[in-house]
């Protein structure tokens, strides 16, 4: 089963999932049960999803996060397929120090990298990594910083004299394997974002607002880009609970809250409030202002991640053919990118492929080697014993 698109074209939406380079868990506002980000486990669900029939990997950036360059060098020598979406942010090194990253990193994975241009988040971290600039101007900072990192990665040499980026006969000494470079991620929803976005970026992307909300997001995003003779396309940042029947993953998304307490939403909540500048962290907080009984935003669209979760904060929750509507509805108004995660992200990145891509024609590993099937006849599990995992039913 296949998907159509918004332009007619018969193609399966395209998934990445994400890397949990803060710290993993089974419940969110609880300290049982938790991962933290060890290299190994990383591991494990990279080579994971490179089976599973992802196309990639998002790697967040912060000062929680492992960083993402050298923890996605460290993935790439343990996968074959997966792409790398790496988060630069402008201000906390040089354009042409993140050049020779981005080039090198694409260099040694052969052509796999992607890259998430992060310009916003907290002020006062920000602050820590030497950005002092208020939120309209940091994206004339990184206009002028992109500028240069293009340019370096397009002809090897730059130079540039503005108002924040000075660079004086920039070099380059390898160019990356993708020409004229890696593709280039953006997500944010002021005015001052969509404006430096579609003047530059591929791929424009969203947290998982209701259909009705990404629709006029996008519809002024392409006005935008138009205006500059420019296309854009669409990814979503989501969480899945995916069970094999809709009340099943609802008594898992359930589950998923039921050790967090109000005091602890509450103290999220006003952090949200007071340590962002963030438009889009505004919008996703307002889904559900804080509330446990305000969380289904719109239909099999939960809330409850963000109650405590900065920035993406909504869930897809539903059986396969629940979800895959659900997604079906975004790909109507745009969006034919996808980057998903869910708690823990080991085993949902499992529950994920096993369950809906089938139901959105997305083919994986296992299927392509014939593993449930033995000569043509149709086999069962039959508990991994001594005498074969797989039993041929009778009389197929």
């Amino acid at each position: 089963m296949t998907t159509i698109s918004h332009t007619g074209t018969s193609e399966p939406i395209n998934f990445l999932w994400f890397i949990p380079t803060s710290g993993d868990g089974t419940y969110l506002g609880s300290s049982d049960l938790n991962r933290a980000p060890e290299i190994g486990y990383l591991t494990q669900i990279a080579q994971a999803v490179d089976r599973l029939g992802y196309s990639g990997v998002l790697l967040p950036t912060g000062v929680a996060c492992e960083e993402s360059f050298v923890t996605a060098a460290a993935l790439a020598a343990k996968t074959e397929k997966l792409q790398f979406l790496v988060a630069i942010r402008p201000g906390t090194a040089s354009p042409a120090y993140y050049a020779r990253l981005a080039t090198t990193l694409d260099r040694i994975s052969n052509g796999r990298l992607l890259l998430n241009i992060v310009v916003g988040g907290s002020p006062a971290e920000l602050a820590g990594d030497g950005i002092h600039l208020e939120h309209d101007e940091r994206y004339a900072h990184a206009e002028e910083f992109f500028t240069v990192f293009e340019e370096l990665l397009e002809k090897g040499t730059a130079s540039f004299d503005g108002k924040y980026i000075k660079a004086t006969n920039a070099r380059l000494g390898f160019p990356s394997v993708q020409n004229p470079r890696p593709p280039l991620y953006f997500g944010g929803s002021s005015d001052a974002g969509i404006d430096f976005s579609v003047g530059r970026v591929d791929k424009y992307l969203t947290w998982g607002e209701p259909p009705a909300q990404v629709a006029e997001k996008i519809t002024k995003v392409r006005k935008a880009a138009g205006e500059r003779s420019r296309e854009v396309s669409f990814g979503i940042r989501l969480h899945f609970i995916v069970r094999e029947t809709d009340e099943e993953a609802w008594e898992a998304a359930e589950r998923l809250i039921r050790h967090l307490d109000d005091d602890t939403i509450r103290e999220a909540q006003e952090r949200f409030v007071h340590e962002s500048d963030s438009v889009g962290q505004k919008r996703m907080a307002a889904l559900h202002g804080g509330r446990r009984d305000k969380l289904e935003v719109s239909p099999n669209l939960w809330a409850g991640v963000g109650l405590v979760r900065a920035g993406a904060g909504t869930a897809l929750v539903g059986s396969p053919k629940t979800v895959a509507a659900r997604l079906r509805e975004y790909q109507e108004i745009g969006i034919d990118t996808v980057i998903g995660s869910g708690y823990p992200h080991l085993e949902e990145a499992y529950r994920v492929a096993e369950l809906l891509f089938p139901e959105l024609g997305i083919t994986r590993e296992q299927q392509r080697l014939g593993f449930n099937n033995e000569f043509g006849r149709k086999q069962v599990f039959a508990g991994g014993s001594h005498g074969g995992n797989l039993k041929v039913v009778s009389g197929s």
